[in-house]
């Protein structure tokens, strides 16, 4: 089961982006991608997905992290991914997108990092 919310905790409350809560697989990938676009395209600047309240990401999920990345750098955007290790960081890093991805294990490293760019 997967929701989301399109806003962030009081630690990313002013930058745009999604934090995701349950699971992404190929049953509901295609409604976060909605939601990833929508915010995208309703936004400027930095844009934060938040997966430290996700539980499973399978490669339906990661083909939706491309696809936000690919649309983001159209506009030269920075996408700047918070997961915390675990097993979906692991997923990342087995399919070799931990250093392709900007990754903070913590909203709060992602917001400092943020305030000093």
């Amino acid at each position: 089961m997967l929701d989301w919310v399109d806003t962030h905790g009081p630690t990313l409350e002013h930058v745009p982006g999604v934090r995701v809560l349950g699971e992404v697989d190929m049953a509901t990938a295609p409604a976060l991608q909605g939601a990833l676009e929508a915010a995208v395209a309703a936004s400027v600047g930095v844009f934060v997905l938040d997966l430290s309240e996700t539980e499973f990401l399978d490669s339906s999920g990661i083909a939706v992290l491309l696809r936000t990345r690919a649309l983001l750098g159209r506009t030269d955007r920075a996408f700047v991914v918070v997961c915390p290790d675990g097993p979906v960081y692991r997923v990342l890093e087995a399919c070799g997108l931990a250093d392709v991805f900007t990754i903070f294990a913590t909203p709060e490293e992602a917001a400092a990092a943020l305030v000093k760019a």
